[in-house]
């Protein structure tokens, strides 16, 4: 994710490959962000003193303990941090560093990557105007960025963090719909992510409900009434709903 996010933010003018390092104990990992990026590397937490904003991307257990590193590190200068580590609240980041350093919270998920991401994130108390900033361009580099209250964060990564998961088992089912029904695997599977990527350019470039524009698809005794009252016989939209308040809740539990 950290590779995805510098090289979003890269390809879009935000920050330079020559102004990022990367740091990170396994040296596969190094190679990697290195030849995604362009930027120099370093197994060493030392070697980032000279780094105004350090973006940590690390597993939830893990992040005080880097954070605690990287505030050796500064020793006392100023920093912005910027977590992706889902659950790990505010007050315990901030309360693992001194007041130098400012603290912003972020969930972005893995269609980053292919610069189609979505992500939540909010603001310590001791983030400034210019931090909020700094992490709008990042996020909002590699796709949608929205600064949401802290207790929203857990929801933020029930939905749109562990969301792709989702879609990728409805794609997945509806090619091998497609399949039962006669067409080829691999046909099956584009024209259901097709179906899926053009679904939601839909609803973002339209700004209409996604139940206007289920409606315009749905003619009466049509195919898609008879599709549509499948899925709700089966419980789809209780499914997701549920799917989404239990990753909420996980979120939430990592955090304690």
């Amino acid at each position: 994710m950290g590779t995805a996010l510098i090289q979003g933010a890269i390809r879009a003018g935000v920050v330079a490959a020559a102004d990022v390092v990367g740091c990170d104990p396994y040296e596969k990992s190094r190679e990697s962000f290195a030849e995604a990026t362009g930027a120099t590397v370093t197994a060493s937490i030392n070697e980032l003193a000279g780094c105004e904003v350090i973006l940590l991307c690390t597993k939830p257990l893990e992040v005080v303990a880097a954070l605690t590193d990287a505030a050796a590190m500064a020793a006392g200068a100023p920093r912005l941090v910027i977590s992706i580590a889902a659950g790990v609240t505010l007050g315990a980041l901030e309360s693992a560093v001194s007041e130098n350093f400012r603290i912003i919270r972020a969930m972005p998920n893995t269609p980053a990557l292919v610069g189609h991401g979505a992500a939540g994130y909010c603001l310590g108390s001791r983030a400034t105007p210019a931090d909020a900033a700094t992490a709008q361009a990042l996020l909002g580099a590699v796709g949608l960025a929205i600064v949401v209250p802290e207790r929203l964060m857990d929801a933020v990564t029930g939905l749109s963090g562990s969301g792709p998961a989702y879609i990728y088992l409805v794609i997945e089912a509806m090619a091998d719909g497609g399949v039962r029904a006669g067409i080829p695997r691999a046909d099956a599977l584009r024209l259901a992510a097709q179906t899926v990527l053009g679904s939601a350019a839909m609803v973002l470039e339209t700004g209409e409900h996604p139940a206007v524009l289920k409606d315009m698809v749905t003619s009466p005794g049509g195919t898609t009434i008879a599709g549509l009252a499948v899925l709700e016989s089966h419980g789809l939209r209780s499914a997701l709903i549920e799917a989404v308040g239990a990753a909420a809740e996980r979120a939430a539990e990592l955090g304690r």
